[in-house]
């Protein structure tokens, strides 16, 4: 369950989901907690089937569901190029800002130092251990991340004031306008997105401002795209796949869920 749990939380998510909620409020967190009915999906539909086919990869999966071997190599290699394009160059990217400003590296050239030292580590580990380094690697980075993440909860909320300080101050902030686009109403620079009344709404209109996450997408492209993150994606099912037996993969999933709550906070 920790395993899962870490392979879909990352840097991407401590920098990227912080800074969504900052700009538009807690209609980020749906997608956290549309995981949490598709991981009951999968351990409770796609997983039983997995388990009895007797399989240990998706592409396997295929090959055995429809014949060939045309169809299993491409989906490996699209996944390859998947995972390389739009999740392993942005966790990269990502953590290695945070390495380059918590060692006080300058320039791109400390960007690439960070990019090689967080690829030299994935690789000796990954290539030394197997699966196995893996998930144990992902339990401590979960226990890490969950104590680092209360942590820096803690800090922030006796820097602002509280719970109520936060509130008032969150619905009178205004973007900085380095980073954020501006536009003129009445002679007046006015930010292109501004905090909305309803930032703490999880359900938006269907008239958003913005197309900001209206609750309609819940049920259209953010639960096709769940159910195949969660339930089809190599990454996350070689987890459950790795379980004992059912019981062990429904009790990781089930954990998993529960940890899916915390990104919210």
């Amino acid at each position: 369950g920790a395993s899962l749990f870490s392979s879909n939380i990352g840097s991407e998510h401590l920098i990227g989901l912080a800074g969504s909620g900052a700009a538009s409020g807690v209609a980020i967190a749906s997608y956290e907690m549309n995981a949490i009915f598709i991981l009951m999906l999968l351990g409770w539909v796609f997983v039983p089937v997995y388990l009895s086919s007797g399989i240990y990869t998706m592409p396997e999966y295929l090959k055995m569901r429809f014949g060939g071997t045309r169809i299993q190599m491409l989906l490996s290699i699209l996944s390859l190029l998947l995972y390389i394009f739009t999740k392993i160059s942005i966790d990269l990217y990502s953590g290695a800002i945070y390495i380059k400003y918590a060692l006080g590296l300058k320039g791109e050239e400390g960007l690439y130092l960070s990019i090689i030292i967080l690829l030299v580590i994935a690789t000796i580990f990954t290539i030394g251990g197997g699966l196995t380094a893996v998930i144990w690697t992902d339990f401590i980075q979960t226990i890490l991340m969950v104590a680092g993440a209360f942590t820096v909860m803690a800090f922030a909320m006796t820097e602002i004031g509280g719970y109520e300080m936060l509130m008032d101050k969150y619905s009178k902030a205004e973007a900085d306008r380095d980073y954020s686009a501006y536009h003129e109403v009445d002679g007046v620079n006015v930010s292109c997105k501004p905090i909305q009344d309803n930032f703490l709404h999880m359900l938006r209109p269907v008239d958003a401002p913005n197309n900001d996450l209206p609750w309609t997408g819940l049920f259209t492209g953010m639960l096709i795209g769940s159910i195949w993150y969660w339930c089809a994606d190599q990454v996350i099912v070689q987890r459950t796949l790795s379980a004992k037996n059912l019981s062990h993969a429904k009790g990781g999933v089930l954990l998993a869920g529960c940890l899916k709550f915390l990104p919210l906070f």
